[in-house]
């Protein structure tokens, strides 16, 4: 029999060795097959190797396999048979190898303590599990003792020994204190890995009676508890008589009053230790130091890097915690215990060492009698382990021989295997830190080819995509595999194929025209078998509008689209996810048949947004991210410091930026000094910044508030910073926009913008306000005011120039000297109206008028421009009251001429000039008198034609409603318009200027004229009026017409006529005559009169225009 550590199982099941030849084959199983072939054992389920027990409950040692025929089971118990039917505590469970063994009868655990292995055979062979020991828990009670209590100067280190009981498995060690409370631990006070609690310096408050060590043994579910541990800490200033009759005189006058101490090491004791460590378990390493300060401790790997991703730091960095370790962890650690009197050090050596592990395990193998095959076990350890090969579980070296087997180290040969080769052969790795064993069978059959693709089977694949079609099959030997396309196809063959070992043909690139029946033929040496799959290929499936990334302000709507096409064959389902999970259960998300809507978005939406389209065949998806933004929130923590009597720096940290970056900060101030509650902007800095130097004023109490600015918006404002009121001084500026304009002819008045609260400086704010006459050896004349912005000086001169300042000040003192302006005393009315008016007509609409400027000083004011004021005394042509209008042009500045327009043709009017100041105007000038001469007329007031007959028209008119001068006649004009609306020749006739009607006579009858009339002065033709009107048709020849019409001989004379003129029609349009075409609406010729074209107003000329209006009842 084995050693104990040399044997045992994978823990990995072992598959039914059909699975495993399949498997190889790579076709699926069929279970009518499984249930015809023989099939050596495989061990299924097995309990651990290092199996603790419950020493309450029944022991169940499991062992479970499979084979064919069903394999019987057996056991051995520390190397030796166990008879079973002799011990009736111990049963076995049907088709099955695990035991029960039953101590409920008062039997105890501990007699059935040992090594268990189990073995499972039928007629192929023996597969046997690992060495199974068996040990019931333990979980022993602390021996009693007497602790007596712990006394400890301020200061000093100590240690609180746990020792627990030996327990099997190992207990759980934790302090607590007689409430059931865990006793608190830090960098000054911790436990150990040993389960020792450690103090590197004891305090005061460390005192107490309850320090309590548990064991929790988590097998058996108990909590065992060691007698509670008194710790006093002393110092000689609290030194009781208490403590003083427990001390003896020495320890009394030895101690000291607390004195800091460098490092020192309470475990690992000494410079150096070892530590041996297996590959892929876990590495702790601990330093804890006593010192005062309590000492901080870190870790360094001499030589090296410590393992990036697998180092931990565990009990306030006293234990270093390197996971899945490996032989590239070997080397030494050093722990550093620092504080500030100095540090110490200690080197622990680690070594990895390695329990076997497989780098290849054997397989099972299925072969067909003379067929070659090999079983190959390799592991790998520290140290290196050593092979070991069993059959059946019996040492191969002292099995019955094989020749069809050679053994050559970790691979067994095998050569021409005939049925009798069938067997299950084990390998066991070992070293010192453990083994591995692993069973492996030798299948030898022969069997003739069988097809477990069911026939007819439908395959469907999506174009483009490769197709697989399985032809799973047995046989033993191995069968040859053949495809062909239809039922008379030929073999497959070529690059555009691929054949698989288990039999499954594949297309890489499946077109539509790879639809069709495919047969598989399976062939070996004993015998042949074929079957027909079909295949069919589908159109895939396409997103055809995917959704697009969306940036989407908060409570606002997002949407996103998934149009799909696909196979109309294959039924698509679309799914949608976020974050590659479902959607929230919201009934905000609406999911429509091509899209997704998700009303008033909120912050949580945020991510990525995935529509799956899935089919039976294939799954397509796209994916967009949706980012909400939003306004940012406002900053936090403002921080006011650098405070200075004119500077001060705020600092603050943003709020979220709601994904949109912050482009700036503005920065806002309260005054709460002068103006609480109002707020005012004070300066901003880019977004990067958190930080900025402020100017400030004095005697402002300050307060800032932040705001945050992204593309969205500005945020809230921040909670105001904490207030700062800076120190009175003098004011720094004087007040602006200071002016002097007198209200009256004797006073004057002088103004100013008042400062602001903050611009003050300081309390007392007042104005000097000072005033002398301009060009006058003078002196200031000064006063003094407070919370006005005017002062009015009486007693002036009307309309001299001052010169004025005004200074602020404050009880600290003045501002500094202010700039002069220059004013003036109150304005009076002009006194002299211009002279020497002249006026030049231009044309019968146009005139320029002539001035002599007025003295300055009659002016007493600021002279604004002259008044021209112009109106219409009477038409020359006729004579009548009427309404008359006043028109009043002004000319800015001193202009002495100007242009007047628009005046009336044929008229007589009167002006006079004014001179204009802020005051007012002055006089006016004599009235000029002036006459526009004669102009063209306007069109006659109207034109009607009546009485039409069969030769005339009677013609009647009004004269212009503005003749513009002395109608010397009226022109009449007048032509023919036939039915193509073609004009005829044009008749003009004069008629006296006194006639106001007309009969036109020898007309045409039945015919349309056009009238053309308008009135004309010397000067010339007006605009002209057009009418038209129609002569009547006589009604005996109307009548005389009716009676020809009747009549065939007029009917084929107007068939020819027709005709002709249907030919003449032709030849028209080929040829034109000249003439022009009368147009339906005939544009009118505007006679403009060149007299009343608008001239450029290039300099002044023609001033500012209004209109004033009065009642004439002078004759015209």
């Amino acid at each position: 029999m084995m050693k104990m550590k040399s044997i045992s199982a994978s823990k990995a099941s072992l598959v039914f060795f059909l699975c495993q030849m399949i498997s190889a084959l790579d076709v699926p199983l069929d279970s009518k097959l499984l249930e015809e072939l023989s099939q050596p054992p495989t061990i299924t389920q097995q309990s651990p190797k290092d199996y603790i027990v419950d020493p309450r409950e029944n022991i169940v040692i499991q062992c479970e396999a499979k084979g064919k025929p069903p394999p019987s089971f057996s056991w051995t118990r520390n190397g030796t048979h166990f008879d079973i039917d002799k011990d009736a505590q111990v049963t076995m469970k049907p088709n099955s190898g695990t035991l029960v063994v039953n101590i409920m009868n008062g039997v105890k655990a501990e007699a059935y303590e040992g090594v268990y292995q189990c073995t499972a055979r039928n007629e192929r062979g023996a597969a046997i599990s690992n060495n199974i020991v068996i040990r019931p828990s333990r979980s022993p009670l602390w021996t009693k003792e007497k602790l007596e209590p712990n006394h400890v100067r301020e200061g000093d280190s100590l240690v609180l020994n746990c020792r627990p009981p030996v327990g099997l498995p190992p207990p759980i060690i934790f302090w607590m204190d007689n409430a059931f409370q865990r006793l608190p631990q830090s960098e000054r006070v911790s436990q150990g890995l040993n389960g020792d609690l450690y103090f590197s310096n004891v305090q005061p408050e460390d005192t107490r009676e309850d320090y309590i060590c548990y064991a929790r043994f988590n097998h058996t579910q108990t909590i065992q508890q060691k007698q509670p541990i008194s710790v006093k800490v002393f110092s000689m200033d609290s030194l009781n008589d208490t403590i003083a009759a427990n001390l003896s005189d020495t320890d009394i006058y030895g101690a000291k009053p607390v004195t800091e101490r460098p490092p020192v090491l309470l475990t690992p004791t000494g410079s150096t230790s070892n530590k041996v460590e297996l590959r892929g378990n876990v590495l702790l390493l601990e330093c804890i130091a006593a010192g005062l300060p309590t000492p901080v401790i870190r870790w360094i790997k001499e030589g090296g890097e410590l393992p990036a991703n697998r180092t931990f730091f565990e009990n306030f960095k006293k234990t270093l915690k390197i996971v899945d370790v490996s032989e590239a962890d070997t080397g030494n650690y050093k722990c550093i215990a620092r504080n500030a009197l100095g540090s110490t050090h200690h080197v622990i050596s680690v070594t990895v060492k390695a329990a076997p592990y497989w780098i290849t395990a054997p397989r099972n193998l299925v072969l067909s009698p003379g067929e070659d095959g090999t079983l190959i076990c390799r592991a790998n350890g520290n140290p290196k382990p050593s092979i070991s090969w069993l059959t059946n579980g019996v040492p191969i070296a002292i099995a019955p021989e094989d020749p069809s087997r050679k053994v050559d180290g970790d691979t067994i040969i095998f050569s021409a295997v005939q049925e009798r080769s069938s067997a299950v052969y084990q390998c066991n790795a070992s070293n010192e830190y453990g083994y591995l064993l692993a069973n492996a069978f030798v299948n030898v059959l022969a069997e003739p080819p069988r097809i477990l693709t069911p026939t007819n089977k439908l395959y469907q694949v999506i174009a483009d995509s490769p197709a697989l079609i399985d032809c799973a099959y047995f046989g033993s030997p191995k069968p040859e595999i053949e495809w062909f396309k239809g039922v008379k196809g030929s073999i497959l063959r070529g690059n555009e194929y691929v054949f698989h070992d288990n039999g499954t043909l594949e297309i890489p690139v499946a077109q539509k025209d790879s639809t069709g029946t495919y047969t598989c033929v399976a062939r070996n040496k004993l015998g042949k078998t074929q079957n027909e799959v079909q295949l069919e290929v589908k159109d895939p499936t396409v997103i055809i509008k995917q959704p697009e990334y969306k940036v989407i302000q908060r409570s606002a709507q997002a949407s996103f689209e998934c149009v799909i096409k696909h196979d109309p064959t294959l039924m698509p389902t679309v799914i949608w996810l976020k974050d590659n999970n479902e959607l929230p259960d919201d009934e905000r998300f609406l999911v429509g048949k091509d899209n997704l809507t998700i009303m008033n978005v909120t912050d949580k939406d945020d991510g990525t947004y995935t529509c799956i389209v899935n089919t039976t065949l294939d799954s397509v998806s796209a994916s967009a991210v949706l980012t909400v933004v939003a306004r940012p929130n406002p900053p936090l923590d403002l921080e006011l410091t650098g405070q200075l009597e004119r500077s001060i720096e705020l600092s603050w940290v943003p709020g979220e930026e709601n994904n949109s970056p912050i482009t700036n900060f503005v920065i806002e101030y309260e005054d709460g000094l002068h103006e609480p509650g109002v707020w005012h902007y004070q300066t901003e800095v880019p977004g990067s910044q958190t930080t900025v130097q402020l100017k400030l004023s004095p005697y402002v109490n300050y307060s800032f508030r932040v705001i945050a600015v992204n593309e969205i918006g500005r945020s809230q404002p921040s909670e105001p910073s904490e207030q700062y009121l800076t120190k009175s001084a003098n004011p720094d500026e004087n007040p602006s926009n200071v002016q002097g304009i007198g209200s009256e002819p004797d006073n004057l008045v002088i103004t100013w913008e008042s400062l602001k609260g903050f611009q003050s400086n300081g309390p007392g704010l007042q104005y000097k306000v000072s005033w002398r006459q301009k060009d006058v050896d003078d002196e200031w004349t000064s006063v003094v005011v407070a919370n006005v912005s005017k002062y009015i000086v009486s007693g002036t001169p009307t309309f001299v120039p001052y010169e004025i300042k005004v200074q602020a000040l404050n009880d600290l003192g003045y501002a500094p000297e202010p700039s002069e302006v220059i004013g003036h005393s109150g304005e009076d009315l002009p006194m002299v109206a211009p002279g020497n008016v002249q006026v030049h007509v231009i044309n019968s609409t146009l005139a320029k008028v002539h001035w002599d400027p007025v003295p300055l000083k009659s002016v007493r004011g600021h002279l604004q421009g002259y008044k021209v004021y112009y109106w219409k005394v009477q038409s020359l042509s006729r004579r009548s009251k009427r309404h008359v209008e006043k028109k009043i042009l002004t000319f800015r500045g001193n202009k002495t001429f100007g242009m007047l327009p628009g005046l009336e043709p044929y008229s007589s009017y009167k002006l006079n000039v004014r001179v204009v100041n802020g005051k007012g105007e002055g006089p006016a000038s004599p009235d000029k008198v002036f006459k526009t001469p004669e102009g063209v007329p306007s069109s006659p007031s109207f034109l009607k034609i009546t009485n039409p007959t069969l030769d005339s028209l009677t013609l009647e008119w009004g004269s212009p409603t503005h003749p513009n001068g002395v109608l010397t006649s009226y022109i009449l004009k007048f032509q023919p318009i036939n039915n193509t609306h073609e004009l005829g020749p044009l008749v003009e006739i004069i008629i006296p200027a006194n006639e106001s009607s007309l009969i036109l006579k020898n007309l045409n009858y039945s015919t349309r004229y056009k009238f053309y009339f308008n009135a004309q002065t010397s000067v010339g033709s007006g605009s002209q009026i057009t009418e038209e009107a129609v002569t009547i048709m006589d009604e005996a020849m109307a009548s005389r017409q009716v009676d020809i019409a009747t009549q065939g001989w007029f009917i084929g004379l107007m068939c020819a006529v027709a005709l002709l003129i249907l030919i003449l029609l032709i030849v028209c349009f080929i040829r034109r005559n000249k003439g022009g075409k009368y147009p339906v609406k005939e544009k009118e010729d505007a006679h403009a009169d060149p007299e009343i074209q608008p001239m450029k107003e290039d300099d002044g000329t023609f001033g500012e225009y209004r209109l004033f209006s009065f009642v004439s009842s002078a004759p015209f």
